[in-house]
C-alpha cells in the first residue's frame, strides 16, 4: 500500500481506501460517521452520493478497562466468514462489498436502523418474540450445517489463536483466575472447546450483533470466527437470554421461552452429529460463560454497577458449574428455579 504523508488526515486516508477498492470515484465526497458498536473495532457509516455503506476496521487494543490485545488479522477472518455466509444465507448477513487487507478493513452494505432494529434493544425494551429467537437458531444451524465436515472451510478458518485471544482467554481463562477453585473445571472447557474441529463458528452470536430485518435476523460481527465447536455459538447466544432474566424480572418467562424456541429451531437443523452430543457440550459451556460475563474481561454492561445482580449471576453460575446439568434444558430449569426462589440453585 502506498504510504501517505503523515500530514494526511485520517478521513483522507480512509477516502483513499474507498477509491482503491472501487467503492468511490475520484471527486466524490464521502462523509464518515462513527457508529456505536462493540469493543474491538472502529465502525463507520459512509455516505456517498446516492448511497451509503458500512466500513469496519479492527483495533489492536480493545475498548475495555482490562488490558486485552488481539491480532488485527481478525478483520480478514470476519470478511471471510461474511463471504461464506453470504453464499449460504444471503438474506441473513450484510452484502460484502470490498476488503482491503493492508488497511485492515472491509466494507459491506449499510442497513438502516429503522428497518433493521438491534435484537438486544428489542429484548431489553420488552419486545420479546420467541419467533425471532427461533429464526436466529435456524439460521445459525444452516451456517453450521453448510460448513460441517468441509476440509476447505476448516483450512480457511484455522484461527484458534485468534479465537483463544478473543473468547477462551478473556472469558473462561479470566474467570478461572477470579475463581481458583473452579479453574480446573473451566480449563477442561477451554481445552475441550479448543480441540474440536466440527463446523464454522461465528463466535459472537449475541443479540447486540443481530439485527431483526424484514427477511429475518441479520448476523454481524464475526471477527472471532473459527472452525471449531458449534456448541460455543449455541451457548453464547443462550447466555445472553438467561442474563437478561436478571435485569427484566417481568420478562423472565418470555426470555426463557425464547431460549427454548432458539434451541428447538437450532437442534432441528443439526444433521452433522447426534444432537444430544452437541447439547451436552453447550450445557457444559453455558455456566462458564454466565460466570465470565461478571468475572471475565468483558463484563456485560447492564450488570456492571449492580452488585445484587452480579452476585446472583456469580453464585448461580458457580452452582451450575459444580452441578454440571447434562442438558441445556436442565441448565434452563435450574436457572428458572433460582430466579423464582424455589431452591434449585442457591
Amino acid at each position: 500500500m502506498t504510504e501517505l504523508p503523515a500530514s494526511v488526515t485520517p478521513e483522507a486516508r480512509l477516502d483513499a481506501v474507498l477509491r482503491r477498492s472501487g467503492l468511490a470515484q475520484a471527486g466524490e465526497t464521502a462523509r464518515w460517521t462513527p457508529l456505536a458498536g462493540g469493543v474491538s473495532s472502529n465502525i463507520w457509516r459512509v455516505d456517498l452520493p446516492g448511497r451509503s455503506l458500512c466500513v469496519k476496521q479492527a483495533l489492536a487494543q480493545l475498548k475495555v478497562t482490562a488490558e486485552w490485545h488481539a491480532p488485527t488479522s481478525r478483520n480478514a477472518v470476519e470478511w471471510a466468514w461474511l463471504c461464506f455466509a453470504a453464499r449460504h444465507v444471503p438474506a441473513h448477513v450484510p452484502r460484502p462489498l470490498a476488503h482491503d487487507p493492508e488497511a485492515g478493513l472491509f466494507a459491506m452494505d449499510f442497513l438502516a436502523p429503522a428497518e433493521h432494529p438491534v435484537w438486544k434493544q428489542q429484548l431489553l425494551d420488552g419486545r420479546v418474540e420467541a419467533a425471532t429467537a427461533a429464526a436466529v437458531g435456524a439460521v445459525l444451524a444452516r451456517i453450521h450445517a453448510a460448513s460441517a465436515g468441509d476440509n476447505a472451510v476448516a483450512a480457511g478458518f484455522d484461527t484458534l489463536e485468534n479465537f483463544h485471544a478473543l473468547r477462551l482467554e478473556p472469558y473462561l481463562v479470566a474467570a478461572g483466575r477470579r475463581h481458583p477453585d473452579l479453574a480446573a473445571r473451566l480449563d477442561v472447557l477451554v481445552q475441550r472447546t479448543a480441540s474440536a474441529r466440527i463446523a464454522l463458528v461465528h463466535g459472537d452470536v449475541s443479540p447486540k450483533n443481530i439485527l431483526v430485518g424484514p427477511q429475518g435476523p441479520v448476523l454481524l460481527d464475526a471477527e472471532c470466527a473459527w472452525y471449531g465447536d458449534p456448541a460455543f455459538d449455541v451457548a453464547f447466544c443462550l447466555n445472553h437470554l438467561l442474563l437478561k432474566c436478571v435485569v427484566r424480572h417481568d420478562l423472565r418467562a418470555a426470555y426463557l421461552a425464547s431460549a427454548e424456541a432458539f434451541c428447538a429451531a437450532y437442534f432441528s437443523g443439526v444433521t452433522w452429529e447426534a444432537p444430544a452430543r452437541l447439547d451436552a457440550r453447550a450445557a457444559a459451556l453455558l455456566p462458564g460463560l454466565l460466570l465470565a460475563r461478571v468475572d471475565g474481561k468483558s463484563p456485560v454492561e447492564y450488570l456492571v454497577g449492580h452488585d445484587e445482580r452480579q452476585a446472583f449471576v456469580r453464585a448461580n453460575a458457580r452452582a451450575l458449574l459444580l452441578a454440571s446439568p447434562p442438558t441445556l434444558a436442565g441448565v434452563a430449569a435450574r436457572w428458572r428455579d433460582a430466579l423464582e426462589g424455589r431452591g434449585g440453585i442457591q
